[in-house]
């Protein structure tokens, strides 16, 4: 595919992604708050079936909110279905997974220091994972733990897990987390179609027909919506988990993921028992202590020239012909990349000067983290960094 036009579909697939994203996020947040902000109605409106109530005042105009306790007497003319957000967030989601990870899997999801894999064979573990990390899910929520929450819980984070490990030894480290994040939000897009939509539809066929409708629809409808809670913001960190090579380049990158996972569910947590009145601080303070822990814990280690190597002279003819070499296809005036067609950041090294100006970002992914050049996709050597580095140390000093 044309790499101007590959550009041009990835911006409007994101872009649409995005929206549907906060539609669908912001429509959860706000029925969550809403279900727990509710007050014991007046008299008139229990007698009239309506459970909960409350006033707000938005844009300038006051809004009476009432949710019965089962369904109103009748159904009204216009009736508000919220489904499309997350539907429309899963396939606009999984058009950007196919179009950066199928479409460019020798981009984006081969890493070859990994798994020598074929494009074919990277999409079809690809979609595998995504089938048995759902697959486990939908199974184990039909089961008896379903009644079960905490147990439940421990299964589907040990299942995550393997699914996390074993994801980062087949695709690059952006492609493991991105198919975990495909896996959550197809778990999240499930949930919506075989519990909630379900149960407000026999809700709805109820009222219609005059009968009750059956219990267990409910009570499936809040077991996946209270998971899709605690999902949400997992899955917004993994969604811009690729602007931060941090996270998943680091050896043990796969517990990494899961760490952020629990870290991230815990903030939710602390904001679900907000809403609920129960003021716990100490879960959001726990959740920072822990990231930052885990930032401590997975900073890349400064990289140390030997006593022999700050003896060595290197001038900047060496250090130019190395980032032309193993930096240029990507960051100049006119990349040479496949994939990359526009210098990526803005960042151009064109001479000594454009070199010095970065020389603390060059240290910090070049020298200590190596997670650049991309991939390592022009493979540069160690010895080529060790003379990038005694070049950056003396001119820094």
């Amino acid at each position: 595919m044309d790499p101007y036009i590959n550009e041009w579909l990835n911006l409007v697939i994101r872009f649409a992604h995005l929206i549907t994203g906060i539609a669908w996020i912001g429509a959860s947040f706000y029925f969550v708050w809403l279900d727990n902000q509710l007050e014991n109605p007046p008299q008139w409106k229990t007698d009239k079936g309506i459970g909960g109530d409350l006033w707000a005042i938005h844009g300038g105009g006051f809004y009476e909110v009432a949710k019965y306790k089962l369904a109103p007497e009748k159904m009204p003319t216009t009736l508000h279905w919220f489904k499309w957000e997350a539907y429309t967030t899963w396939i606009t989601g999984f058009l950007l997974l196919s179009l950066m990870f199928y479409v460019g899997a020798e981009s984006y999801l081969i890493d070859k220091r990994v798994a020598d894999i074929t494009q074919l064979q990277a999409i079809a573990l690809g979609l595998g994972s995504i089938v048995v990390g759902v697959g486990s899910y939908e199974f184990l929520v039909r089961t008896k733990l379903k009644d079960h929450g905490l147990i439940l819980g421990v299964i589907l984070i040990i299942v995550a897990t393997a699914l996390s490990y074993g994801l980062t030894q087949v695709f690059s480290a952006r492609g493991a987390y991105m198919h975990m994040g495909a896996i959550i939000g197809t778990i999240m897009a499930g949930n919506v179609f075989f519990g909630i939509m379900p149960s407000q539809r026999a809700l709805v066929n109820a009222v219609k027909e005059g009968t009750t409708p059956d219990a267990k629809f409910g009570l499936n409808a809040k077991l996946r919506s209270t998971h899709n809670t605690y999902t949400t913001l997992p899955i917004i960190f993994i969604m811009i988990s690729n602007h931060y090579p941090m996270t998943y380049n680091h050896s043990a990158n796969w517990l990494v993921l899961i760490a952020i996972i629990l870290i991230t569910a815990a903030v939710r947590q602390y904001f679900v028992l907000r809403h609920f009145g129960k003021q716990k601080p100490m879960v959001l303070v726990g959740s920072v202590v822990a990231t930052i822990i885990l930032a401590f814990a997975i900073a890349p280690r400064s990289t140390e020239l030997t006593a022999e190597q700050k003896q060595q002279t290197v001038d900047i003819a060496q250090v130019q012909s190395i980032i032309d070499q193993r930096c240029g296809s990507c960051h100049a005036d006119a990349p040479t990349d496949d994939i990359f067609k526009i210098a990526p950041a803005g960042i151009i090294f064109s001479d000594e000067a454009s070199i010095k100006q970065w020389a603390p970002r060059i240290k910090a992914r070049v020298i200590d983290a190596k997670d650049m050049p991309f991939m390592n996709k022009t493979q540069m050597t160690e010895d080529e960094r060790n003379t990038v580095a005694i070049w950056l140390a003396s001119n820094n000093s």
